[in-house]
């Protein structure tokens, strides 16, 4: 009677091997698009998972076994913007109680 004991072996027949063909696969990806969010700042730190679960059904000496992989990952970072809000509600990039300098010469007020 062949016995299978150890988890590799186990791993590498489940599903006539397709699990672990999958397992690899979610592994890979995971790992490619936790690569893409870290991006190429030097101290960027991503984590991500992938979960695998094994239900086992036993039933007159048989066994089922149903796999599951799960990959979780964090939502992708996004940065941040900056803006003034307006009297009337929109956006401003310019502080709005402050002149701009450069925009160009500005008429003398008559009131002096």
């Amino acid at each position: 009677m062949k016995k299978i004991r150890d988890a590799q072996t186990i791993v590498g027949v489940l599903e006539g091997g397709e699990f672990a063909a999958d397992l690899g696969n979610a592994i890979t990806d995971s790992l490619a698009k936790l690569k893409e969010m870290a991006g190429n700042r030097p101290k960027a730190k991503v984590k991500g998972k992938v979960k695998v679960a094994f239900h086992l059904t036993v039933e007159q000496g048989t066994v089922t076994i149903e796999t599951d992989i799960v990959p979780e990952l964090p939502k992708k970072p996004r940065g941040s913007s900056f803006y003034w809000v307006t009297d009337d509600g929109s956006l401003s990039p310019e502080h709005p109680q402050q002149t701009d300098m450069f925009a160009g010469p500005r008429g003398v007020s008559a009131s002096a």
